[in-house]
């Protein structure tokens, strides 16, 4: 008896994604499913709190000092509570006017100097070989950029004032130092925007690749030819990016400034405060919050420099 042989079935179709839905070779490709839009309603109620956060802490006072500075004060003898544009152009002209500038000066310069001294330090802490050393300076850096206000203004003028300990040791006052000015001012600045630069250029010099380095040197290249062709060119956005987050710092700060100087220096800061305390002249509120559009104004444009350079800079060392 024979036993009529087995029927063996045909080899699938090749499959190459090996999946069981896969299309036979040869065969036309299936057009695409059309996209289904979600609604992802999740997100959108988890970004809430944030959304809320914005609208009450940045929002309302936003429009309340737009507000404020195109209207006259309450008080005013004509024309209470309408539209104007005096508290604005008072706000560009004579005393006011210089010391916007003198904070933009201040800011500039600290700034200047905090990103020259911050990316060497930089440089130290992320080649160097301990890495107890480098958490050390990166957390030090952390709590020194934040390190402002009168408890930085007591520390120099116990230190650094006319009757300060280093003042004293080594007679500094015969020399010339007064800690009370626009240099002694810059260096209380500088205790907090050159630990603000190691922050924030450190990985960026955490980006540059070894191979970069390996490479210039096999093409003999020395190490300050590779600075200057190679790794300054890659770093110049972030250098930029930290120049400008270092000056919106310095520019903003208003706690040591008032301790240290009061109004030896003057600054945008401190022309509000005693607009708003009356200092001067009584009933100008609304003109210190067109002082407060004026630095507004400056935010913005130090930001919309900062955040195109930033990315420019991500994109080159990710």
């Amino acid at each position: 008896m024979t036993t009529a042989p087995t029927p063996v079935p045909a080899p699938a179709a090749a499959d190459p994604s090996g999946g069981p839905g896969a299309v036979a070779a040869g065969s036309p490709a299936p057009p695409p499913a059309p996209r289904v839009r979600r609604l992802r309603g999740g997100s959108w109620l988890a970004a809430l709190p944030l959304l809320a956060f914005f609208a009450i802490g940045f929002g309302l006072p936003a429009i309340a000092i737009v507000t404020g500075a195109f209207t006259l004060s309450s008080d005013a003898e004509t024309g209470a509570g309408s539209f104007s544009t005096a508290n604005v152009t008072d706000s560009v002209q004579g005393a006011y006017w210089t010391a916007l500038l003198s904070s933009v000066k201040l800011s500039a310069l600290t700034a200047l100097i905090g990103t020259v001294v911050g990316l060497p330090l930089a440089q130290a802490v992320v080649t160097s070989r301990f890495r107890a050393v480098r958490e050390a300076v990166l957390t030090a850096s952390g709590v020194l950029a934040n390190f402002g206000g009168l408890p930085l203004a007591f520390a120099f003028v116990a230190t650094l004032g006319n009757a300060g300990e280093i003042t004293k040791l080594f007679h500094l006052t015969d020399h010339g130092w007064t800690l009370y000015g626009f240099t002694g001012l810059s260096i209380a600045y500088l205790y907090f925007l050159v630990p603000l630069m190691v922050l924030t250029i450190t990985p960026a010099l955490d980006g540059l690749r070894t191979q970069w380095r390996e490479a210039a040197a096999n093409n003999r290249a020395t190490a300050l030819q590779y600075w200057r062709h190679v790794a300054l060119p890659i770093l110049l956005p972030s250098l930029l990016g930290g120049y400008v987050l270092l000056f919106g710092s310095a520019f903003a700060a208003y706690a040591t400034a008032a301790a240290m100087v009061g109004a030896t220096v003057p600054l945008i800061s401190r022309s509000i405060a005693d607009a708003l305390s009356g200092n001067v002249l009584v009933g100008q509120g609304n003109l210190a919050l067109a002082l407060s559009l004026d630095m507004i104004v400056v935010a913005v444009l130090v930001m919309a420099v900062y955040l195109p350079l930033q990315r420019r800079s991500a994109r080159w060392l990710s």
